[in-house]
């Protein structure tokens, strides 16, 4: 899946585990003027009730996409009470301000992959939504053209993934290269997303 929006490029790999018909995975992204977010949840387990936890995040966020990280957080943790849970990752871009934030509850990975090609990963929070009171923690920093986020769940072998690709500047081809290279071992729900910050 792929998309071109008017600051952001973004393409998407995604991927059921071999004998499920479902992916336990569920993503979103939106750009608008001032902003952009894109969230990866991956419910607990696998098949229909994963599904059903990972999709019940990606609702909230879509209702409530322009709100801060923290409070997407707080609403998405009340939404899984009596659900089995969910790990996810929350990549927002602020435009107007030239920042983006970021955070990872549980292991969905979120990679950065500046210009220089140096690659900055981000260390997840452990546990997993709903969570009681566990801090988790926001990065911020200054958003630069070119700069290439990549954000998947754990059905993504990172080994793979970095030490396998050499052109990190075409999103599509990040996915369309691992989507090769996913053929030969797939043990578990797979998503990966890779998106770029191309400016205007």
């Amino acid at each position: 899946m792929n998309a071109e929006n008017h600051r952001m490029e973004v393409s998407v790999f995604q991927e059921a585990k071999g004998g499920n018909h479902c992916n336990g995975d569920c993503f979103f992204y939106k750009e608008t003027e001032h902003q952009f977010i894109s969230v990866l949840a991956d419910g607990l387990g696998s098949g229909m009730d994963a599904k059903e936890s990972s999709n019940a995040v990606i609702e909230v966020i879509e209702n409530h996409y322009t709100e801060s990280i923290d409070q997407l957080i707080k609403r998405c943790n009340d939404k899984l009470i009596h659900k089995r849970g969910a790990v996810l990752g929350v990549l927002k871009l602020d435009f107007k301000n030239h920042t983006y934030s970021l955070t990872s509850i549980g292991n969905v990975g979120i990679t950065l992959i500046p210009l220089n090609g140096q690659k900055k990963r981000t260390i997840p929070t452990p546990g997993y939504l709903p969570s009681y009171g566990y801090p988790y923690k926001i990065k911020r920093e200054k958003l630069e053209q070119g700069n290439v986020f990549l954000m998947y769940s754990d059905g993504v072998d990172e080994r793979k993934l970095f030490t396998k690709m050499t052109n990190f500047n075409d999103v599509t081809g990040i996915t369309d290269t691992y989507a090769r290279l996913h053929k030969e071992t797939q043990t578990d729900d797979t998503t990966l997303m890779a998106m770029r910050y191309k400016a205007v």
